[in-house]
């Protein structure tokens, strides 16, 4: 019993690896960009949050409402303002551009917060749980981030496939030139998919800082989690990063029953194991 509710754990930790892969993979299988800043953002969204519940008294699901959205707006005029420069340039120069933009927010954060690490409280949101059997319990925050996860991969992919901007999206991500020809403005499209990331990870950060401390300086373990679920998944694959969450998250869970040390170690593994024998993941995304 206690073999199955870790790997019950493992399935709704992977909800969280997934809602953190979500603005990866999309930014990637839009923009062929990988977000060096990923994890740091989620990081700046959950500080922001910290700030707002302390700073105003605003209830945890207000805040929730406001950074959100205020992340997509940020999300649209980085990529208008700073990531469509570099993308003339190459992928090499998106790199450069968000391994800057991740130290510049790690030190505005370590200057602005400290090193001390924080916790975002839900209350009993956070602690409680429903138990099924006397072994096994399920943590109301574990399964709300997972059905969140699910919510959010569901719409994102109704929005690529029933509406015109998301076809439109899908097409500049194929052939950004042709699009262009037949009335699609690549720069706006590319500004609502990065609009689009950043929200997801923000939803994710403030997730993931109700559940666990956080500090500036964890982004990159962040990064390192979505990166892991994207590439198990399959790249550009939006149901791949649930998949990747989710093995991920049970094969962490395993390791960590055979030895509290082997957690982390065996997500690694398996992630260095499908980059071997399956690199595409194990979803393939559409090809460009």
């Amino acid at each position: 019993m206690d073999l199955l509710n870790a790997l019950l754990q493992g399935l709704l930790i992977g909800g969280l690896y997934a809602l953190f892969a979500t603005g990866l993979s999309l930014m990637f299988g839009v923009m062929r960009i990988v977000n060096l800043a990923h994890g740091d953002l989620a990081v700046v969204a959950s500080f922001l949050a910290l700030a707002l519940v302390s700073g105003t008294g605003l209830p945890l699901w207000v805040v929730l409402l406001v950074t959100v959205p205020l992340f997509a707006l940020l999300g649209y005029l980085t990529q208008r303002v700073l990531l469509q420069k570099s993308l003339k340039s190459g992928p090499l120069a998106t790199l450069l551009v968000t391994f800057g933009l991740s130290i510049v927010l790690q030190n505005v954060l370590l200057e602005t917060f400290s090193a001390d690490t924080r916790t975002l409280d839900g209350g009993s949101f956070t602690t409680g749980s429903f138990e099924i059997t006397d072994s096994i319990s399920i943590g109301y925050l574990s399964l709300t981030t997972f059905v969140l996860a699910a919510i959010v991969l569901t719409g994102i992919q109704l929005f690529l496939s029933r509406t015109g901007l998301g076809r439109m999206l899908r097409a500049s991500s194929d052939d950004p030139e042709t699009a262009n020809l037949v009335g699609g403005d690549s720069r706006h499209i590319y500004g609502i998919a990065t609009a689009i990331a950043f929200a997801t990870v923000a939803l994710a950060g403030l997730m993931f800082a109700m559940r666990s401390s956080f500090d500036p300086s964890i982004g990159p373990s962040r990064l390192i989690f979505a990166f892991e679920a994207v590439v198990i998944g399959g790249l550009g694959s939006l149901w791949g990063t649930l998949l990747g969450g989710m093995i991920l998250g049970v094969t962490q869970a395993i390791g960590s029953e055979i030895d509290p040390a082997l957690t982390l170690l065996a997500g690694h593994l398996i992630f260095l194991a499908v980059l071997a024998f399956r690199p595409q993941g194990l979803i393939a995304g559409r090809k460009s």
